[in-house]
């Protein structure tokens, strides 16, 4: 299987975050891949990373990085594979991190979720790659219709909550 999306994580205290978003690319059956690169720590492996995501196949690049949070951004730079930042709250209750990833210079674009969310980063991937992929369209239109089930069936067992003032 050649990956369509690329998880990218500046260090892997970002795993819990992202495995979120592993699992849901696992239920979509969209084949991915997991990287620690760090923008800081691993510059030259994070260039031949970006350099190189178009012509491995990549069509998407989910990156997540907390304090500087510098690593979607550099990737943005080098790739016009697109890139999905993850903020991740490790300082300054992520603040830092989600200002450093939406604060990117013009014609440099990265999409960005909110903090620590790994798991919309790859909802939105999933909804990148439906555009062109009807097996993944039918497979995140089903994934959407559940969440509706959800909340009617919350909503039953609200409905039998008893309280003396409820109406």
């Amino acid at each position: 299987m050649t990956p369509l999306v690329s998880i990218i994580m500046g260090s892997t205290s970002d795993l819990p975050i992202l495995r979120k978003a592993a699992a849901f690319l696992d239920e979509m059956e969209i084949p991915f891949e997991m990287n620690a690169l760090s923008a800081h720590r691993t510059p030259a492996e994070v260039e031949k990373f970006s350099r190189e995501a178009a012509g491995r196949g990549l069509k998407v690049i989910i990156a997540a990085a907390g304090m500087a949070a510098a690593l979607p951004g550099v990737i943005a730079a080098m790739t016009t594979v697109p890139v999905i930042g993850v903020p991740i709250n490790s300082t300054l209750e992520g603040r830092d991190a989600l200002l450093s990833i939406v604060q990117m210079p013009p014609g440099i674009a990265v999409a960005t979720v909110g903090i620590n969310g790994g798991l919309n980063a790859a909802i939105l991937a999933t909804q990148i790659l439906a555009l062109n992929d009807e097996g993944v369209a039918t497979r995140f239109a089903e994934y959407r219709e559940s969440l509706s089930a959800k909340i009617v069936k919350a909503n039953e067992e609200l409905n039998k909550e008893q309280y003396r003032f409820k109406v």
